[in-house]
């Protein structure tokens, strides 16, 4: 069965690459993504949102692709659909995937805002199994509930399972909140059910419980190396996704000085490995009314970090080998024809002279879609430096990636910025949520890549951190380079696009 099962996903795989580099549905957003890895492909189930209640309905359903480079995409539709107004899963919410007994698993979350008013769960945890990933059914006997006498009824989602082979019983992490507690914001934890045959579950103590946050979002855990890495999203304190690491999965769980892969625009991240390399899939979120500066929307465009293992057990991310493999056409020598202040350009290397000011050098317009790479000797002492996208001639509109050894973080900004409202004026001096800590070493170059397409924008440092952004108001204009108090050197650069 399983071998017939592969057979019917290959023969409805015709790549091609989408509209978008990084993939949403055409007529849709993508939120939560649920990443499995079987028959050499990626199979990546995510919750589809069409945003358009009045057309299309009520609730979520899960839609699959399938990828073997995250470049080229294979869509195969609905895969497990939507329920009525009267069920549990009118929404189909975050879930895992597991292979067992011959057969396939899927544990999601059903959601229903109606019926907490009815007195009744808004969530409980459901069941579906299939024999080729796309026809699943449902078993609705199986569905279970957050006992009352220790967790809220509201909050039981996510459903994350595996197979612990100390314990020879399948363990279930889940996002909850506990009943009691204050203050009440901390109440969120990662809760533990475990089960023989994956239809009976029984609730034990809770796996993690810091008395940190309001809950803990779509956990995923794996083991890399010596250590065990549990993962999940949180939205009280900042919106992240987070890592704890141990030794065992008795705990203790450490929170590293850096717990986040990435800033406020990629989220309710989760992992899936190849066998051989291990990635986070994770949404880019869209802005209300696509503007810079307005709220964050729910759901987004597929991002995908590769995670890298460090010596001593820490993780850090870098983008793909096969994303990055993909932009081809690549321009070694722009023309950097607009200087401002004191620059010195030879090939292939522009030394910016900006001790006591502002200057910068910016080349002809950039592409709606590119690859941008450049090698960054930052001189002590600089205050800030870093890239410009989409600057206009007279240098009064820009964004910008922007380095600030003093501060040790790199910050996505924008000029000019919003200020007519209390809530999207940033006081900060960057778009709140969108920065990243960075550890300067002066007498090592910093290395970025950033990755533009349409409003999407995704910047990687060093192949040790990421951060995805959006640029919405300026649709056009220069890139280049500035240095702000201070003197910097960009060797090795190059603008490619696909």
């Amino acid at each position: 069965m399983i071998k017939a099962a592969r057979s019917v996903l290959k023969s409805q795989e015709p790549n091609r690459m989408t509209k978008e580099f990084f993939y949403r549905p055409s007529d849709a957003w993508a939120a939560d993504f649920i990443p499995f890895y079987d028959g050499g492909r990626f199979r990546l189930f995510y919750l589809l949102d069409w945003r358009n209640k009045d057309s299309r309905g009520e609730g979520t359903p899960w839609y699959l692709i399938s990828t073997k480079d995250f470049v080229n995409f294979s869509e195969h539709g609905e895969v497990l659909g939507r329920g009525s107004i009267n069920d549990q899963d009118l929404y189909v919410f975050t879930g895992s995937v597991i292979r067992a007994g011959g057969l396939y698993h899927i544990f999601y979350t059903g959601h229903n805002p109606y019926f907490r008013v009815a007195g009744k769960p808004e969530q409980g945890i459901m069941h579906a199994t299939s024999d080729d990933l796309l026809h699943w059914k449902k078993l609705p006997n199986d569905t279970f509930y957050a006992p009352l006498d220790h967790y809220e009824p509201n909050d039981w989602r996510d459903p994350f399972v595996f197979w612990n082979g100390d314990s020879h019983e399948y363990w279930m992490l889940l996002a909850a909140r506990l009943k009691d507690g204050s203050p009440s914001r901390r109440r969120g934890c990662t809760a533990l059910c475990v089960s023989i045959d994956l239809r009976s579950w029984e609730v034990k103590e809770p796996f993690y419980s810091p008395n940190l946050y309001y809950t803990h979002e779509c956990p995923d855990l794996f083991r890399m190396g010596n250590w065990w890495y549990l993962i999940f999203s949180e939205f009280s304190d900042l919106v992240r996704t987070r890592y704890r690491m141990a030794r065992s999965l008795d705990g203790p769980w450490l929170t590293p000085d850096d717990d986040t892969f990435d800033g406020r625009a990629f989220y309710a991240a989760k992992t899936a490995s190849d066998g051989r390399r291990r990635y986070l899939f994770g949404w880019n979120p869209t802005r209300h009314s696509c503007k810079d500066y307005e709220s964050w929307e729910w759901g987004g465009n597929l991002v995908v970090h590769e995670i890298k293992q460090q010596k001593n057990g820490l993780l850090s991310v870098s983008v793909p080998a096969t994303v990055n493999q993909a932009w081809k056409k690549t321009n070694l020598s722009p023309k950097f024809d607009l200087v401002f202040g004191r620059v010195k350009q030879r090939k292939r290397k522009i030394k910016i002279f900006a001790s006591r000011t502002f200057a910068c050098s910016a080349a002809g317009e950039m592409p709606k879609r590119c690859r941008i790479e450049t090698s960054i000797e930052i001189k002590r002492g600089t205050h800030s430096c870093g890239i410009m996208l989409r600057t206009s001639d007279d240098l009064e509109k820009s964004y910008y990636i922007r380095l600030e050894p003093k501060k040790e973080r790199l910050v996505f900004d924008s000029w000019p910025r919003s200020t007519d409202h209390p809530i999207k004026n940033t006081d900060a001096g960057y778009m709140p949520g969108l920065e990243r800590k960075i550890n300067f070493n002066a007498l090592e170059p910093i290395n970025l890549t950033i990755f533009v397409d349409g409003s999407i924008c995704v910047v990687y440092v060093d192949g040790v951190c990421a951060l995805n952004c959006r640029m919405y108001d300026l649709l056009s204009g220069r890139w280049g380079f500035f240095v702000e108090q201070g003197i910097s050197v960009f060797s090795n650069y190059k603008i490619s696009t696909l």
